[in-house]
């Protein structure tokens, strides 16, 4: 490289780091903005007297007059929205600097103090665009990780977001793979599913969570003359393990199981290497009955679990009324 190709190289990665500074600094300011406009909403509606004169027709009109004198971006939704960001985190100082409007905008669309405060966490900590926020917020993903835990696991994964520090930490149940656009009716084979996951890594990665690393698919294990072939492998950055993934269409069987812990215990003598933890074992299935899924892997030692998929988004009022009765008790 001749010097001027560096220099032109030096001035490229400043401006690159310059803009996106810039950038974040414009999102930041605009959402405390957008913040303190919405404080002066709710105390103008507060206000007694303000609120009698105005009543509910305040956003309507606030909205025609904002934009008749500074332009675009007070829509009635962005005015709601404004003042749901002041409603939502009333100390400005909880706001955070990694995310836009376009964040903030979809997640307080949740429901609840809970969902907002974990999409808010996770977002941060994920790194997510606003295009895998909508994604994951559309599957539920708080819904089907606080249903796996107690009241005290719901309420810290709400304040904090989900770290993973243990494999138990990486595992949805269910897993949903409605990008895959397969119709419920649909008779697809695993082999099937399988291609349509590759093909479609980006947003299944984003459904697997953080920490994911694509190894291979059909990976070839031999033993004693015989062929295996898990159907795929990944590697976890954060648990320095390899994690296996076995698919089946329909029900998962005992002998699935058994299959799952033999490629385990390949993994961990043959293919793991000084520095990696032992490796992780995940059978996917539409469908599992959980007394043969606990005695299956009952005194099994590795790190082996049995999840669910499912083809389409899970319903809402379902899974937020089994959530409520969770929180009650």
């Amino acid at each position: 490289m001749s010097p001027y190709t560096g220099l032109i190289k030096q001035i490229g990665e400043l401006l690159q780091a310059g803009r996106a500074q810039a950038g974040r600094a414009i999102n930041t300011i605009l959402v405390q903005t957008y913040w303190q406009i919405g404080q002066h909403i709710v105390e103008f509606e507060q206000g007694g007297k303000a609120k009698a004169e105005y009543g509910s027709e305040l956003l309507v009109r606030l909205s025609k007059d904002l934009t008749h004198s500074y332009g675009k971006g007070f829509g009635r939704s962005n005015l709601f929205y404004m003042r749901k960001l002041y409603q939502a985190f009333p100390n400005s100082g909880t706001l955070s600097h990694h995310l836009g409007w376009g964040h903030y905008y979809e997640i307080l669309k949740a429901d609840n103090d809970l969902e907002i405060s974990f999409y808010a966490r996770q977002c941060e900590k994920e790194n997510w665009s606003v295009r895998e926020l909508k994604r994951q917020m559309k599957s539920m993903l708080f819904h089907r990780l606080a249903l796996s835990k107690d009241k005290a696991g719901v309420l810290q994964i709400a304040a904090q977001g989900t770290d993973v520090q243990k494999p138990a930490d990486i595992i949805k149940d269910p897993y949903v793979f409605e990008f895959l656009g397969i119709p419920q009716q649909y008779q697809y084979k695993e082999g099937e599913l399988e291609e349509k996951l590759i093909r479609n890594l980006e947003e299944f990665l984003l459904e697997l969570g953080k920490g994911f690393a694509f190894i291979g698919r059909q990976y070839k294990i031999s033993l004693a003359n015989r062929h295996f072939f898990v159907d795929l492998v990944f590697y976890h950055r954060i648990l320095k393990c390899f994690v296996l993934l076995d698919l089946k269409r329909g029900e998962i069987e005992h002998h699935d199981i058994g299959q799952m812990n033999l490629y385990l215990n390949y993994f961990a003598k043959e293919e793991n290497v000084e520095g990696d933890n032992p490796p992780i074992g995940i059978v996917l299935g539409a469908y599992k009955d959980h007394i043969l899924v606990e005695y299956a892997t009952e005194n099994i030692s590795n790190q082996l679990f049995v999840s669910k998929y499912q083809l389409y988004l899970p319903d809402k009022a379902l899974l937020s009324a089994e959530l409520e009765k969770l929180l009650e008790g």
